[in-house]
């Protein structure tokens, strides 16, 4: 069987594995994209709440508060550059009570130390007349979150990577690999195909972890072990008259951000994620959940009528923080420390993986400029 030589192959074209893609050609060729399903960003990137973050909820020092920070930077200037619709909506994050109102405070000084410093906090009565459908006693307004068409953003990345030269190949799983102690092999579909490459960059999205597997990492040691969390959504009809995205107060460890208010720039209201662990990847929005949809809803939209809600969409997030545990960062990590250079895994990137997508291919750059000379 004919063996492909590459310099670079990632693995995976969600929205980072495009971004990393397009940012690497601008730098090296002979670079090699391979994507298991038929097409690009099948699977979480497409099944989001498109939200352009800020940076507020990341412990300081993290690289989900960094790359987030940057990344927001990064991508606003791209759709403008790109002609990527998206919009400055803005965010306001509420609080029911006097302890969610500490909460708001502690998120303000989290928002100053990741260098967010155009967040306000907001008396209800001013909430109010921002919003007058949504209930708060407090609230914090983060002027810089927005939205993004993230189908147009991916486009534009593949668009962008192909254009430079980039193979991408769709339809083809990596289903083996090893190191021979110069180059990566990669079986692809069970052998249907091999590719040899110096550079593997693994952005597999939920089965990151198990393609991490693939050249004898062990992912439990590593602790590189994905938690499928699924998010569904609901969507109102009639919707709310808001104009801004409304966000609760999010649970202590943050395992979600709650079940928010998002406006698509359809201007179409939409409700979720709310936070379930699951075994396998399953995108039914069960209906039953709407009791608990609108309980969540009416803290902060008490008018809404629980009629008006209608099952979505939902989405599966790859998560390291399994239930309870303590926040988990990204892993992005070149592993030569594990006797394998030139392969870079990302993985748990979830949110807000999007909204840094582009600063984490500019990283992933960084990782990988030593080993291309």
């Amino acid at each position: 069987m004919e063996t492909h030589p590459f310099d670079i192959t990632v693995i995976g074209a969600g929205v980072v594995g495009l971004a990393v893609a397009e940012e690497l050609s601008r730098h090296y060729g002979n670079i090699l994209l391979l994507e298991k399903n038929e097409s690009h960003g099948q699977e979480t990137s497409s099944r989001n709440s498109e939200v352009i973050h800020a940076g507020i909820y990341y412990p300081e020092g993290t690289l989900k508060a960094s790359l987030c920070v940057e990344g927001r930077r990064l991508l606003y200037e791209a759709c403008e550059k790109r002609g990527i619709p998206c919009r400055r909506t803005g965010k306001l994050i509420v609080a029911a009570g006097a302890a969610e109102e500490e909460a708001l405070h502690a998120l303000l000084g989290k928002a100053h130390a990741n260098g967010v410093d155009d967040v306000l906090m907001l008396s209800g009565r001013v909430v109010r007349s921002l919003e007058p459908e949504v209930f708060a006693q407090a609230g914090l307004l983060s002027p810089s979150t927005g939205i993004v068409d993230s189908h147009a953003l991916m486009r534009a990345l593949l668009v962008g990577a192909t254009g430079n030269g980039v193979t991408a190949v769709f339809r083809s799983c990596v289903t083996a690999a090893h190191y021979d102690g110069l180059r990566h092999e990669l079986e692809i579909n069970g052998g249907e195909s091999r590719v040899t490459s110096r550079v593997v960059v693994n952005s597999a999205g939920l089965h990151s972890d198990g393609v991490a597997a693939l050249p004898g990492i062990d992912v439990d040691t590593e602790g590189y072990r994905l938690k499928l969390c699924k998010g569904s959504y609901f969507s109102a009809s009639p919707p709310p008259r808001i104009r801004h995205l409304v966000y609760p107060v999010p649970a202590p460890k943050h395992e979600g951000l709650g079940v928010h208010a998002t406006i698509d720039l359809g201007g179409r209201v939409r409700f979720g994620p709310d936070v379930e662990y699951v075994e396998a990847v399953d995108y039914r929005v069960d209906e039953g959940k709407r009791d608990a949809f609108h309980a969540s809803i009416v803290t902060y939209l008490p008018l809404l009528p629980k009629e008006s809600l209608q099952p979505d969409m939902c989405g599966i997030r790859p998560k390291l923080q399994g239930p309870g545990e303590d926040v988990r960062d990204f892993v992005i990590s070149e592993e030569s420390r594990l006797g394998l250079p030139g392969w870079v895994n990302l993985v748990g990137i979830e949110s807000p993986g999007l909204t840094a997508c582009l600063a984490i291919a500019k990283r992933v750059a960084n990782l990988i400029e030593p080993l291309m000379g």
